[in-house]
């Protein structure tokens, strides 16, 4: 069963209109907000973003935009997808559905720019069952391996959140993060060759109410992530969701300007009018076109090096 209805029931006339899964964001505690914007040149080179999602269609709709935006900017990035993606899309079969989204999971790594994909395999839905400890343990690895600087994942500290891979996958790699830094985890790493690697800034997104504290403009790659939303056949919004509304109007002799003349226009206009629209919701609360929100956690400012830069004098 599909993890998200993006085509949803009215009660008028028997239409058919996107309703793509809302986002909460209300919380007393909400802290300032900063919105980043594009940044010329590549000020992030040298650096590495690993992207993280339990299902192939997590981050096209969450964080497609801010990958997109990181990478031309200096990142480069790796693909890290957890579960097999066996409980979501079409296919005649189990072994159907996997290959599928395996396929479009691929598809979703190279049109987001990221040059290398991990995937770990395991059973959809199935997370509460994992070790947690050998999950963490696989990306501590990884991100030692590959260097990361930066993950992009579902925040470990999001409110309501119903899916167990999410939640799982989320704390895991929180865990990660501090313990890939450590001298003493899982020393065997470092007679590989492998050293240290604390990961030490985060971009965290939820489905439901989460602290809000980074808000990233994604005007100039709406396109871009458009197309990688699309890249999403077996599960998610390329599953001729804006065709097939489109010909079910046209039966009940009714059409939306909006969805075009040909299936590809109106795929594609579906997802920016309707799975995307709370990212121009949020862009006009901020005066920009398109928006993504995170809790963003970045390196800590260190207070003795500050106080040894300020006071420190020649001996």
């Amino acid at each position: 069963m599909n993890r998200r209805n993006f085509i949803g029931s009215t009660m008028t006339g028997g239409v058919m209109l996107g309703a793509p899964q809302t986002r909460l964001r209300e919380n007393p505690r909400q802290p300032e907000v900063i919105l980043e914007r594009d940044q010329s040149g590549q000020p992030h080179q040298g650096k590495v973003l690993a992207a993280i999602q339990p299902h192939c269609d997590d981050l096209p709709l969450f964080a497609g935009g801010t990958i997109l935006k990181l990478i031309r900017e200096g990142y480069t990035g790796i693909l890290i997808r957890t579960s097999n993606d066996e409980m979501a899309g079409r296919g005649a079969t189990v072994g159907d559905v996997v290959r599928n989204n395996e396929a479009d999971n691929f598809e979703v790594a190279r049109r987001l720019g990221l040059s290398r994909t991990f995937d770990l395999h395991y059973r959809n839905h199935e997370f509460d069952a994992v070790a947690a400890a050998e999950l963490r343990h696989r990306l501590i690895f990884i991100f030692r391996l590959m260097k990361v600087d930066t993950v992009i994942c579902y925040d470990p500290w999001g409110d309501y959140e119903e899916n167990p891979d999410h939640y799982v996958t989320a704390r895991c790699v929180e865990a990660a993060c501090w313990m890939a830094g450590g001298e003493w985890d899982q020393p065997e790493h470092f007679a590989a060759g492998l050293r240290p690697q604390a990961v030490t800034e985060k971009y965290y997104f939820a489905r439901g109410p989460q602290q809000v504290n980074r808000v990233v403009d994604i005007s100039s790659v709406i396109e871009q992530k458009i197309e990688v939303n699309l890249a999403n056949i077996t599960q998610g919004p390329a599953g001729e969701n804006g065709a097939a509304l489109r010909r079910r109007l046209a039966e009940q002799r009714l059409r939306l300007p909006i969805l075009g003349n040909d299936d590809a226009t109106a795929n594609r206009e579906y997802i920016r009018h309707f799975v995307l629209h709370e990212d121009a919701e949020l862009g006009r609360q901020h005066g920009v076109a398109y928006a993504e929100p995170f809790h963003y956690i970045g390196p800590k400012a260190s207070i003795l090096d500050d106080y040894i830069r300020k006071n420190a004098v020649p001996l």
